[in-house]
């Protein structure tokens, strides 16, 4: 018995490094990096390039219709909006129109929502459900049984785009948004009009 004791004691001191670290040891200066998983997803660079209308964008003088689906790719494990995700995409409409968004989930598995929040530099993990836009959020929108259920679930909610600035689509579902689940939405006092991807 006494053998086992002075054998995890010195175990116990092996491991622990038994004396005094080096003046150079980095790694007693260097705080441990938090595990990949844990990390919050970059910020992706805002797209470049020209507007272009593609063909869930839709706009008869001041009436803007968007077409969007989650899930519609596999992309983010279907944690996406037509297939972006990570402001990968830049949607655009002009300040003052009214927006109507046919919200469609085609994720095989997971329930989504989706409504326009302030833009940040970091996705928050549980946000806060106050569209900027009256109107602008989907019905339930943290809710696991009551958001656009997957499988094709729908819902259409319609807003005036009120007050130029940049905002972001994304889904309030706890941690969706930090997973990648945002694309940018901009109001522009220019009437400037389409999608940059």
């Amino acid at each position: 018995m006494k053998r086992f004791a002075l054998g995890l004691m010195a175990l116990s001191i092996a491991a622990c490094g038994g004396g005094e670290p080096a003046a150079d040891d980095a790694s007693m200066e260097q705080p441990a990096e938090a595990p990949a998983a844990e990390a919050p997803a970059a910020e992706a660079e805002m797209p470049a390039g020209e507007l272009t209308m593609p063909d869930w964008y839709q706009m008869d003088g001041n009436n803007v219709t968007l077409d969007i689906t989650a899930g519609s790719t596999d992309a983010g494990n279907y944690w996406n909006y037509n297939g972006y995700q990570n402001g990968d995409m830049t949607i655009t409409v002009p300040q003052g129109a009214n927006v109507t968004i046919n919200f469609a989930n085609n994720d095989p598995n997971m329930p989504h929502s989706i409504g326009v929040h302030p833009a940040f530099d970091t996705p928050p993990a549980s946000p806060s459900t106050t569209p900027v836009f009256e109107g602008a959020i989907s019905e339930n929108p943290t809710s696991m049984t009551e958001a656009t259920m997957p499988n094709g679930d729908s819902e259409t909610i319609t807003f005036t785009a009120s007050e130029a600035g940049e905002y972001v689509l994304i889904c309030y579902i706890p941690a969706h948004a930090i997973s990648g689940m945002w694309v940018r939405f901009v109001v522009s006092a220019d009437g400037e009009a389409g999608a940059m991807m």
